[in-house]
């Protein structure tokens, strides 16, 4: 299995101390490699992501890309180095010319086309259930430590995103680890996917950096009516929240957070 972690030499500069030094030390790199996504014997996509739960990665590209919508569709999955095949039941129909997009995703910006948010309500999508979960605020606020203390790989990297789920009491259910944003999702929302789960909508989503639409754009499909983030969001991602009913949550840090729609789940502590 390939590590998500290399060590490498690196030459440290240090001015911080009473007499500036350079010393040869060992530092580790969280790893970043391809991965070919495969339907059918044909070639889907490539990520750019971090090694580790390359089946659920694939998985949860296929779900919130609107390729499956059932686990049962989902026959097996078979990932060697960098690439991951996925056996479709014999059942189910997919145009795969219709629907390649011939795409490249980036470890940073995730898919780049499908980007508006009619084709949401084209992938069946509807209206999250209005004012449930409740949240407490307190509870909002103690998500990020609660993320960042099960960072195992960001602890030794300090490379890497986190995508966190989290039940409406403040649990954290599940977290994933990856270099790019979408992909922590993906193979969160992958792991709920194969295990049946879906939709999450009892949960809330909190991940680190900012929230793009493509992010608020899985969550939705997933079902999640809440989605956290350290970051602040984009314009569309507000829009796409506010249109779902999602309540959209930004620069959460520091003991504090901006609500940028629809504050109707979240429980004043005072």
């Amino acid at each position: 299995m390939p590590s998500s972690i290399l060590t490498v030499p690196v030459r440290r500069f240090d001015s911080t101390v009473h007499v500036p030094s350079l010393s040869e030390e060992q530092d580790f790199l969280a790893v970043e490699e391809p991965l070919q996504l495969t339907v059918r014997n044909r070639d889907l996509a490539i990520t750019m992501r971090t090694p580790g739960n390359d089946a659920e990665l694939a998985a949860g590209f296929r779900f919130t890309e609107g390729f499956v919508r059932q686990s049962s569709a989902v026959v097996d999955i078979k990932c060697s180095r960098n690439c991951a095949a996925v056996t479709l039941d014999t059942g189910i129909e997919i145009d795969l010319n219709g629907t390649a997009r011939n795409f490249y995703m980036t470890s940073s910006c995730g898919v780049c086309g499908k980007t508006s948010i009619e084709a949401l309500e084209n992938a069946g999508c509807t209206f999250l259930p209005r004012g449930i979960p409740r949240i407490q605020e307190s509870l909002i606020r103690s998500l990020p430590t609660k993320l960042r203390e099960s960072q195992a790989v960001f602890d030794r990297t300090g490379g890497l995103h986190a995508a966190g789920l989290f039940s409406a009491q403040g649990e954290l259910i599940l977290v994933r680890e990856d270099v790019g944003r979408h992909n922590a999702v993906d193979k969160l929302v992958g792991r709920a996917f194969l295990d049946g789960r879906l939709p999450l909508d009892d949960y809330l989503l909190m991940v680190s950096g900012r929230t793009s639409f493509e992010l608020v754009q899985k969550a939705v499909i997933s079902g999640i009516p809440v989605l956290a983030a350290v970051g602040a969001p984009s314009s569309l991602a507000v829009k796409t929240a506010l249109r779902f009913g999602m309540t959209l949550i930004g620069f959460l840090r520091d003991d504090r957070f901006n609500v940028y729609a629809d504050t109707g789940r979240i429980l004043s502590s005072k």
